[in-house]
C-alpha cells in the first residue's frame, strides 16, 4: 500500500509515514540532547604543556591539552591564564579526556595546528560525553 492511495489504506499509511518520520526526527535529536554542557575553562597551552612528565616530546595536540590538566592538577605547573576545573583531577579522568579530545569535532584542524605549533590560549568546552577546544587567543 502507498500513501497516495485512495481508502482506508491511505490513512493508515500516512500514519505510519508520519510516525516513521516523527521517530527519525526525535531519534537524531536523542544524543545532542543527552550531551549537556557541564561548563568551561581557559589555559594556556605554553611550551611545559608540548611535554611528558618525564620529558619526551608530546606529538599530538590532544596530548598537550590533556598535559596541561596534569600539569595544573598534579605537578602544580599553572600558566597564570589556566582555571581551574572540577572535571580532570585524576589520572583517569584525564585518560578519558585524552578520548574525547580525539574525536571528530573535538578541535579543528587548525586549532590543532596551534596547539602542536605555538602556545594559544584555548577555551575549553565541557559536556557529558564531549568536549570541544577553540582558540581565544596567542
Amino acid at each position: 500500500m502507498h500513501f497516495w492511495d485512495n481508502g482506508a489504506s491511505t490513512m493508515i499509511s500516512k500514519r505510519f509515514f508520519l510516525a516513521a518520520a516523527a521517530f527519525a526526527v526525535l531519534s537524531a535529536g536523542s544524543p545532542a540532547m543527552a550531551d549537556q554542557f557541564l561548563g568551561s575553562y581557559v589555559a594556556r597551552i605554553s611550551s611545559s604543556d608540548h611535554y611528558a612528565s618525564d620529558g619526551y616530546p608530546l606529538d599530538t595536540a590532544a596530548q598537550m591539552v590533556r598535559q596541561d590538566r596534569a600539569n595544573f592538577h598534579r605537578f602544580g605547573i599553572r600558566d597564570p591564564e589556566d582555571d581551574s576545573d572540577p572535571w580532570f583531577r585524576t589520572a583517569g579522568a584525564r585518560a578519558r579526556f585524552e578520548q574525547m579530545l580525539n574525536r571528530g569535532g573535538a578541535m579543528s584542524g587548525a586549532t590543532r595546528s596551534a596547539i602542536a605549533n605555538g602556545e594559544p590560549l584555548v577555551e575549553v568546552e565541557v559536556y557529558s560525553s564531549s568536549v570541544r577546544v577553540r582558540i581565544i587567543g596567542y
